[in-house]
C-alpha cells in the first residue's frame, strides 16, 4: 500500500502531522499511542494490512501526538490539551463526525475526547484500553508506581532497541524484523530522554471519572490471553460506559496489529458500519501496478483548485481508458494515484509505459512501479506482501519511470520489453535486497534494443 502523503493540522502555534487513507464513508480517527512516527509505521507490513482493510469500509485518519512523531516536539501537556489536537486534525481533515479508534493507553485520550465532544464523535472503539496506568488504593490490579519507576529507568536505558513495542507484542518478542522496526519506531517516535517523560506523563493521566459521560455507542475488545494488561482495565470501563459492549477475541497481544487482526477488524466493521461483509481470501499469482502523479502538490498550488480538479478528473479518465485496454483491474484510486493488478506481467509494464507516456502529453509526470507476486484478494480488494513490494517499488521511480522489480523481468523475457538496471536496493518493511529495473518498449524488429538491456540471469531466491 502506498505511503499517504503527511499533512500538517495546526493547534495554536503546534503543527500536528496527520494522515489520511480511503474514502469513506464513514470517517474512522485512529488515537495512536505516544511512542508514533507515521512514515515509519509504514514500514511494517502487518500496519500497512491493517489500514488497508480499516480503509475498506472508513476514511481513515492518522496523526502523531504532540511531542512524537513528525509532530511538534514538545511536551505533551494534559490529555485536555492533546484533545483539541484531535479537533484540529479533524477540523484539517474536513471530518465533522467520526468514530474514534484507540488502543492501550491512547484509550484514555479517546475515552476523554468522546466525553469531551459528544457533537464530534458518533462511536467510541478501544481495543486493550488503560483508563489508568498506576495502581491506587482504588485501583489494585494497575502498575505499581515504584516497580514502574524501575521499569522505565530501564526503558531509558534501551531506548532504541525494540525492547519497549516488544513488550505489548509478546508473540513477536523472537521477530528479529520485527523487533528492528519497533526499535527504529522507537528512536524516530521520540528521543531516549524524553521517553522517561512521556511515560511518566502517562502514568499522571485518570479517566475514570469522565467514563459515565460518554454517550456514544461504546465497544470495547480486548485478547483473552493477554498477560500484560489485566483485564479489569476493561471490564470497568464496560461497566462505567452505559451501553458499552464487550466483546473478547483469541490472541495474547494487547497491540492490535502483533496478533490476528482479522477478528478485530471484523468486529470493529460491523460496530462502525452496522454490516459485517463476508470475506472470502483468495489466494493468486497477480502483478500489481502503483501510479502517482509527480509533484502533485507544487502543480495544484501553481493551477488552483478548480484547474487542478479538472485535469484530475481528466487523469483518472486516461489511466482507466488505459487499463480497459490492458486489461487490468482497478482495485483504488489513492489521492491521485491508482493500484491495479493485471493477471500478466507484460501488459502490465505495457499499461504503466503507456500511461506515463499519454500523461505527460498533458503536462503531467507520472512514476510507476510494478512487481508481480501472490495477492490475497479480499471481495474488490487486494492486499499481501506483494503489495507491500509494488508500492515500495514505486517509491523507487521519478518524473515518467516505470520501474519493476527483477521478478518482473524474468518473466517477461521475450516479450519485446527493454529494462535498465536501477540497482540493487533495500525496501523499507521488506527483507533482503532488490534489483529494480526501468522498463521501456523495445523498437520494432527488436534488433536495435539499447545497449543497457541486461542479460537475465536466474533471480535470487524471493527476488
Amino acid at each position: 500500500m502506498k505511503t499517504p502523503r503527511t499533512r500538517y493540522a495546526r493547534h495554536g502555534d503546534v503543527s500536528i502531522a496527520y494522515q489520511v487513507v480511503g474514502g469513506g464513508p464513514p470517517d474512522l480517527v485512529f488515537i495512536p499511542s505516544w511512542c508514533s512516527n507515521l512514515e515509519v509505521l509504514w514500514d511494517e507490513p502487518r500496519f500497512c494490512r491493517m489500514i488497508e482493510r480499516l480503509s475498506s469500509f472508513a476514511r481513515v485518519i492518522l496523526f502523531d501526538r504532540r511531542g512524537s512523531g513528525l509532530s511538534d516536539r514538545i511536551a505533551p501537556g494534559p490529555l485536555e490539551t492533546q484533545i483539541d489536537d484531535v479537533r484540529a486534525v479533524m477540523r484539517a481533515a474536513g471530518a465533522r463526525r467520526a468514530a474514534v479508534w484507540a488502543e492501550t493507553e491512547g484509550a484514555a485520550m479517546a475515552a476523554l475526547f468522546a466525553a469531551s465532544h459528544p457533537e464530534l464523535v458518533n462511536a467510541l472503539a478501544l481495543f486493550t484500553p488503560i483508563p489508568r496506568v498506576v495502581a491506587a488504593p482504588d485501583w489494585p490490579w494497575a502498575a505499581d508506581p515504584a516497580a514502574r519507576d524501575d521499569w522505565i529507568r530501564d526503558v531509558h536505558n534501551r531506548w532504541g532497541d525494540g525492547e519497549y513495542v516488544c513488550f505489548i507484542a509478546p508473540s513477536l518478542s523472537g521477530d528479529d524484523d520485527f523487533r528492528e522496526w519497533a526499535g527504529r519506531l522507537e528512536r524516530h517516535a521520540v528521543s531516549p530522554g524524553a521517553a522517561p517523560v512521556a511515560l511518566r506523563q502517562m502514568g499522571e493521566n485518570d479517566v475514570r471519572a469522565v467514563l459515565p459521560l460518554i454517550a456514544v455507542p461504546t465497544l470495547v475488545m480486548r485478547r483473552t490471553d493477554d498477560r500484560w494488561v489485566d483485564e479489569r482495565h476493561a471490564r470497568y470501563i464496560v461497566d462505567k460506559v452505559p451501553d458499552a459492549r464487550y466483546v473478547e477475541l483469541p490472541g495474547i497481544d494487547p497491540l492490535v496489529i502483533a496478533g490476528e487482526t482479522g477478528p478485530v477488524l471484523d468486529t470493529l466493521e460491523e460496530f462502525i458500519t452496522g454490516t459485517r461483509r463476508s470475506y472470502s481470501v483468495e489466494r493468486v499469482l497477480a502483478t500489481v501496478l502503483f501510479t502517482d502523479i509527480v509533484e502533485s502538490t507544487r502543480r495544484a498550488a501553481s493551477l488552483g483548485d478548480t484547474r487542478w480538479l479538472e485535469l484530475l478528473e481528466e487523469h483518472k479518465a486516461l489511466v482507466r481508458a488505459h487499463l480497459a485496454r490492458y486489461a487490468g483491474r482497478e482495485v483504488k484510486t489513492l489521492g491521485d494515484g491508482f493500484l491495479a493488478t493485471f493477471d500478466g506481467p507484460a501488459r502490465a509494464v505495457r499499461c504503466a509505459i503507456a500511461i506515463a507516456e499519454a500523461t505527460r502529453e498533458t503536462g503531467l509526470d507520472v512514476r510507476a512501479g510494478v512487481h508481480t507476486g501472490e495477492c490475497d484478494f479480499t471481495g474488490n480488494d487486494v492486499g499481501g506482501i506483494a503489495v507491500h513490494i509494488a508500492s515500495r517499488v514505486l517509491g523507487h521511480a521519478g518524473p515518467g519511470d516505470v520501474i519493476v522489480s527483477r521478478t518482473v523481468v524474468d518473466l517477461v523475457a521475450g516479450s519485446q520489453l527493454a529494462f535498465e538496471e536501477r540497482g540493487t536496493h533495500e525496501l523499507k518493511g521488506v527483507p533482503g535486497q532488490w534489483q529494480l529495473y526501468a522498463a521501456a518498449v523495445e523498437p520494432a524488429g527488436g534488433l536495435r534494443s539499447p545497449p543497457w538491456r541486461p542479460v537475465l540471469k536466474p533471480a535470487t531466491p524471493g527476488h
